[in-house]
């Protein structure tokens, strides 16, 4: 049954009815780790970000009867982490509305990376696309100690992105969300999920050239 619960949301949220334990064990098991990389977002420490993951769970718990099936099981759960991470922050008095951080903060002429740096709208294949295809950064006899490094390396660029760019790309690339799931947790638009995501990739890509290219 467990394998199932991963593939059928309608099972998944009738066993969490049924105040199923190996279904909630489960549930923490797959979603622990990306709820408190969401959370860490909004969070000043560690330890702030666990117990709004655990606020989290707890407000599962509690809403899990009148879930109606509306979104995604996934998207409802991103979004009561979203939700009561904003509202912890807003009552300390330390956040913005995330409309502040959105639209109004993507600026038409801010340059993010050099248009040189894309092919143009006239190439006949890829459009648009990277005209330096990313480097291979595990192609050596240390590729495990290089992958890790890497993925270290991510976190921190990650880290000290813009708090908008950082939630949607810790969403999407991170915890794997689609981009209309992404839209539904965050209450923001398509163009400026795509928008937002396209600066953080950016940033992080950026990151990592200079890293490497320093080695």
């Amino acid at each position: 049954m467990l394998n199932d619960l991963e593939r059928d949301d309608a099972l998944l949220i009738a066993a969490l009815k049924q105040r199923d334990e190996s279904a909630f064990v489960w549930l923490v098991g797959r979603y622990q780790g990306s709820l408190l990389r969401l959370a860490l977002v909004h969070a000043r420490t560690r330890a702030v970000a666990e117990e709004i993951v655990q606020d989290t769970w707890l407000g599962v718990l509690q809403g899990i009867e009148t879930f109606e099936g509306r979104s995604s099981f996934r998207t409802w759960l991103f979004r009561i982490l979203v939700n009561r991470a904003r509202t912890r922050a807003e009552r300390e008095g330390r956040t913005v509305p995330f409309s502040a951080l959105g639209d109004g903060a993507i600026g038409p002429n801010e340059p993010v990376v050099q248009a040189e740096r894309f092919l143009g709208s006239t190439d006949p294949q890829w459009p648009h696309h990277w005209a330096v295809p990313p480097r291979s950064w595990g192609a050596s006899p240390e590729e495990d100690l290089l992958t890790q490094e890497t993925f270290e390396l991510i976190e921190r660029l990650v880290a000290e992105l813009p708090p908008a760019q950082r939630e949607v790309i810790t969403l999407r690339d991170l915890n794997g969300c689609t981009s209309e799931e992404v839209c539904n947790v965050l209450g923001i638009s398509e163009t400026n999920q795509r928008v937002l995501l396209h600066r953080a990739r950016s940033r992080v890509r950026g990151g990592l050239e200079r890293y490497f290219d320093a080695e």
